[in-house]
């Protein structure tokens, strides 16, 4: 019988950094990206079922794009309990929102002091390689100090979106396989 998990997925970053993109389009298999933008102003939720290669398994993912503005800071992080993975996204032509990837991290894990919360570090907007500013080696070091999972990715392009979702949602399936051979292991079927 197939088992279906559900995974908690927050997504934070500096507003304008693309995540509402990036959510939009992996939610709608790269048919829709939003021409219009449109601020979010606390959490939208977006769910979007991955199936696990080699099972009959998936994770529905319940993706939590987080407002990005300072504004929302105080309301945002009561979303973010219970917390099964986080992505971390930056506009890769902007110095400030890549500098800000550390406080968006360490916000979310406050939240999450003792989970063990697979993670990726996004780097947005490379269609723009004329106006790149933080290198592909820059943001691989970051995530890589940071315990993440690096990627690059073009929302408007729709180029890259999908890799660090099913990575991620693959990383939660490992997690609860370990989980369940270790219960069957004590005997806690």
């Amino acid at each position: 019988m197939p088992t279906v998990l559900r995974a908690k997925c927050v997504v934070v970053g500096d507003s304008t950094s693309g995540k509402s993109s990036l959510c939009q389009v992996f939610h709608s298999d790269s048919s829709f990206f939003p021409k219009n933008y449109t601020m979010t102003t606390g959490v939208d939720m977006l769910v979007k079922q991955v199936n696990i290669p080699d099972t009959k398994d998936g994770v529905e993912l319940y993706m939590y794009d987080s407002a990005g503005k300072e504004l929302f800071a105080e309301l945002v992080p009561k979303f973010w309990e219970h917390t099964s993975m986080v992505i971390v996204v930056y506009d890769a032509t902007s110095e400030t929102s890549f500098n800000s990837c550390e406080k968006w991290l360490r916000r979310v894990r406050q939240e999450n002091p003792d989970v063990q919360m697979p993670g990726v570090l996004i780097a947005n907007k490379i269609d723009l390689d004329q106006r790149r500013v933080i290198s592909p080696k820059m943001g691989a070091d970051f995530a890589a100090s940071q315990g993440l999972k690096y990627f690059e990715c073009s929302a408007k392009e729709m180029q890259g979106v999908d890799a660090p979702f099913y990575y991620l949602a693959n990383e939660f399936y490992v997690l609860y396989r370990e989980k369940m051979d270790l219960f069957k292991s004590l005997g806690m079927q």
